[in-house]
């Protein structure tokens, strides 16, 4: 695949590359409480729980939830794991009010891609269900990186949330297809080795 063709298909996808890539089989998480885990993804999201795995001697569990698609969310709980560290291996708040960075090599945030016509209806979905969350960001390329209205250069539509382990989540609504005017930076380098 060139580099100015994005495949944004829905469902099964083209193999990409040397290695037969056809997407993301699963991301696997950590949290702190699988029972609060099943419910929010499962019961508040309706993502079903698909997989369940005890590990063994008593060192946790590793669950799988079916994110639509083909693609699979996991979690790992570690009986005995290391406490959440935010501002290290996840933002310290949302998009929209706070800072985004983490530590080089963490897990910035999940996104999951959602139909454009339904976006403007979920922030209400998810108050209602108790969720805080952020309004609906329309990202372009303007110096902000987003804009109060949708208009032609918006690229995706999101809204910022988290689950009950404070790990950043995000609904992705691409508005228009990319192409190669998208790709317009050079890579950053390290300022160090």
């Amino acid at each position: 695949m060139e580099p100015s063709e994005v495949d944004q298909t829905v469902g099964p996808r083209k193999t990409i590359g040397p290695f037969g890539v056809q997407g993301i089989d699963h991301l696997a998480l950590v949290c702190q409480d699988m029972k609060a885990t099943v419910a929010f993804y499962e019961g508040l999201l309706g993502m079903p729980l698909v997989k369940t795995i005890e590990l063994g001697d008593g060192g946790g569990q590793h669950f799988f939830f079916d994110a639509g698609g083909g693609n699979q969310l996991a979690f790992f709980w570690f009986s005995d794991g290391p406490k959440v560290a935010p501002g290290i291996a996840m933002p310290t708040d949302r998009p929209d009010r706070g800072n985004i960075q983490s530590a080089h090599g963490s897990m910035n945030h999940v996104a999951f891609q959602v139909q454009p016509e339904t976006i403007d209806n979920l922030v209400g979905r998810l108050r209602s269900a108790g969720v805080e969350c952020s309004e609906v960001v329309n990202h372009d390329d303007s110096a902000r990186g987003v804009s109060r209205d949708v208009h032609d250069g918006v690229f995706v539509r999101s809204i910022y949330f988290t689950d009950p382990d404070g790990i950043q989540l995000e609904f992705a609504a691409w508005t228009r297809g990319l192409n190669s005017e998208d790709i317009a930076h050079e890579p950053a380098r390290a300022s160090r080795p």
